[in-house]
């Protein structure tokens, strides 16, 4: 039996002049891509949000929004800023590109091109896009991996997902960027990772844990480290997934850190855990009210657990009631 051909990749013509539309297909199409088509800013916004291309060839001077907009948008929108985008213009004017790069363009074209160059243009950025789709597949593995750890543990459904809004939350109200709170978001997914290497009938034990499986257990950070770690869009991650049992006081594990010496994200994975899990019910306790998790929060705070500055951001922030609002839709990519 033949094996399936792979897709053809797509490429998106945005032009509001039918005539360079067509000479791209004849230049492209029986090189074996599919040829997309739209005259306009606004419906090549729509044919990218119905149908993602592989690449996209953008004039720049065309009626509504231009090609700088369009390429904005797109280049500011997380679900298609890694779509390769090539500015085709008859503009040689020094600032239009640097307006270009500005805005995110990866390459330009200036009319009229030969159609050698128009061709290795594309295949160019057609295989580093081909690259850049192996890393993120590669990242949707772990990602795919940590929550089939959570599905180990009956009792914890759900429990990525909480730590990945609650901690960008409290993240968002100390006002950190953007690269933080993405790294948050990921690490609340991520962090238990390497609990992959610890077996169902340790995770799921309702008696206390021996000397042995205690010491399998405090190995899970520094396997999840290093599963997670050859991936450097996770590098962020890295320090979440390590730390995120060390203690205000020191005592936490695998390092001891004490204090400002544990990463901050890492403290605020703790924070949000701890409260995640006292609302949680287990099978040696029920779920408890928010009255009495904070209770606990604090106390745990007083007595080196966690930071104590955190849990009272954190507390507020809950009290106030603004926790999850506009994070509803923050989820990974593909699981």
């Amino acid at each position: 039996m033949d094996s399936e051909r792979p897709p053809r990749p797509a490429i998106l013509v945005v032009d509001d002049q039918e005539v360079n539309t067509l000479l791209v297909e004849t230049i492209l199409a029986p090189q074996g891509y599919e040829i997309l088509s739209a005259s306009n800013g606004e419906q090549a916004l729509e044919l990218v949000a119905a149908q993602p291309p592989d690449l996209i060839l953008l004039d720049i001077i065309m009626p509504g929004l231009d090609g700088f907009d369009v390429c904005a948008r797109l280049k500011g929108d997380e679900r298609t800023r890694l779509i390769p985008i090539v500015m085709v213009t008859s503009l040689s004017d020094l600032q239009d590109r640097i307006r270009g790069i500005e805005v995110g363009a990866d390459d330009f074209l200036t009319k009229p091109f030969h159609p050698a160059e128009l061709s290795a243009r594309v295949r160019s950025l057609l295989k580093l896009k081909q690259f850049t789709d192996e890393l993120e597949d590669a990242e949707d593995v772990v990602c795919t991996l940590a929550l089939s750890v959570e599905a180990k543990d009956a009792y914890t459904d759900g429990h990525c997902e909480r730590l990945a809004l609650y901690s960008v939350a409290l993240g968002r109200s100390m006002g950190l960027p953007q690269e933080q709170l993405k790294a948050l978001h990921r690490g609340g997914y991520l962090h238990d990772v390497g609990k992959i290497a610890v077996s169902e009938s340790i995770l799921n034990k309702k008696t206390g844990l021996t000397d042995e499986e205690w010491r399998i257990v405090r190995e899970h950070p520094i396997i999840g480290e290093r599963i997670c770690k050859p991936l450097k869009s996770l590098k962020l991650v890295l320090p979440i997934i390590r730390h995120h049992h060390e203690r205000w006081d020191g005592s936490g594990y695998p390092d001891g850190l004490k204090g400002q010496k544990i990463p901050l994200a890492a403290r605020i994975i703790r924070v949000v855990d701890i409260y995640d899990a006292l609302m949680t019910a287990r099978p040696y306790k029920p779920s408890l009210d928010t009255h009495q998790a904070f209770s606990i929060m604090q106390l745990a705070s007083e007595k080196g657990s966690c930071d104590p500055r955190l849990v009272e951001q954190f507390i507020s922030l809950l009290q106030s009631g603004k926790t999850l609002v506009g994070l509803e839709r923050m989820r990974p990519r593909r699981l």
